[in-house]
C-alpha cells in the first residue's frame, strides 16, 4: 500500500521537517494520495479518511516544506493475535509521496520518525504490507520466516513485514489482525483480475483492484 518508487541519489528537499498532520492539511493530503496513486487514488484517500474516523490514535506525520505537504504516512492500532495474549501493535499504511518529489529522500523521512515516535512509545512491532527492497533499508523483514502470520493469503509473503522495536518480546508470535477499516475499504493484499465469479450474473464491470 505504498506509492513510493526505489531509493534515488538526489538530496532531500531544502527544509524538509516532520510533523503531525493539522486539521488543514486534511484536504491537500487527500490530494497527495490520489496523485501519487494514480488511478487506485480514490480508494486510497478513502481510507485515510476511514482511519481519520475509526482510530483517533492513529499517528498521522506530513513531510513538510515552507507548509506545502509533500509526503504523508499513517501508523494505526492492528492487533498480534498472539499465543499468550493479544498485542497491540501498529501497521504502516498508507505511505504516499507527490509525485514531483519522489526519489529524493521525503519517504524514508516520514518512515524514520514515525518509528522513532512508536519506538518512544513502547509499540513492540510494525506491520506493513510492501516492496522489501524498500523497506529492509529501515529494519522491515519477511513476517513469515520468524512466525507472523498473514491477514489474507492474498497479502505475497514476500511484501508481508514487520519491524520489531525496542519493546519486542520473543513470544509475540501469530497472526496480524487487520482494523475493519482495511476490510471496509477493501484495502488488504492484491485482488486477482483474471478471478471470475461463480455465477455471471453477479458480476459487476469494475478497475481491476491491485490493492491500496
Amino acid at each position: 500500500m505504498n506509492a513510493l518508487p526505489p531509493h534515488g541519489s538526489q538530496l532531500p528537499p531544502p527544509g524538509l521537517t516532520v510533523r503531525p498532520e493539522a486539521t488543514h492539511d486534511h484536504e491537500a493530503v487527500l490530494d497527495l494520495h490520489r496523485q501519487a496513486f494514480g488511478a487506485h487514488g480514490r480508494v486510497v484517500a478513502d481510507l485515510v479518511r476511514g482511519l481519520r474516523r475509526d482510530d483517533p490514535t492513529a499517528l498521522s506525520l506530513v513531510a513538510d516544506v515552507r507548509g506545502d505537504a509533500l509526503g504523508h504516512v499513517m501508523f494505526s492500532r492492528a492487533l498480534l493475535d498472539a499465543p499468550r495474549r493479544l498485542v497491540a501493535v501498529q501497521v504502516l499504511s498508507p505511505l504516499a509521496v507527490a509525485p514531483r518529489w519522489q526519489r529524493r529522500g521525503v519517504g524514508a523521512a516520514l518512515v524514520r520518525y514515525g518509528l522513532d515516535l512508536l519506538d518512544q512509545r513502547d509499540v513492540p512491532l510494525v506491520f506493513l504490507e510492501g516492496d522489501p527492497r524498500y523497506y529492509a533499508r529501515f529494519g522491515f523483514a519477511p513476517g513469515g520466516p520468524d512466525g507472523f502470520r498473514r491477514p489474507s493469503l492474498r497479502i505475497p509473503e514476500a511484501a508481508f513485514q514487520v519491524r520489531r522495536l525496542a519493546a519486542y518480546e520473543p513470544w509475540m508470535t501469530g497472526t496480524l489482525v487487520y482494523p475493519a477499516t482495511f476490510w471496509e475499504h477493501d484495502c488488504v493484499g492484491l485482488r486477482d483480475p483474471r478471478a471470475s465469479p461463480s455465477d455471471p450474473d453477479d458480476a459487476s464491470p469494475s478497475d481491476p483492484d491491485d490493492g491500496c
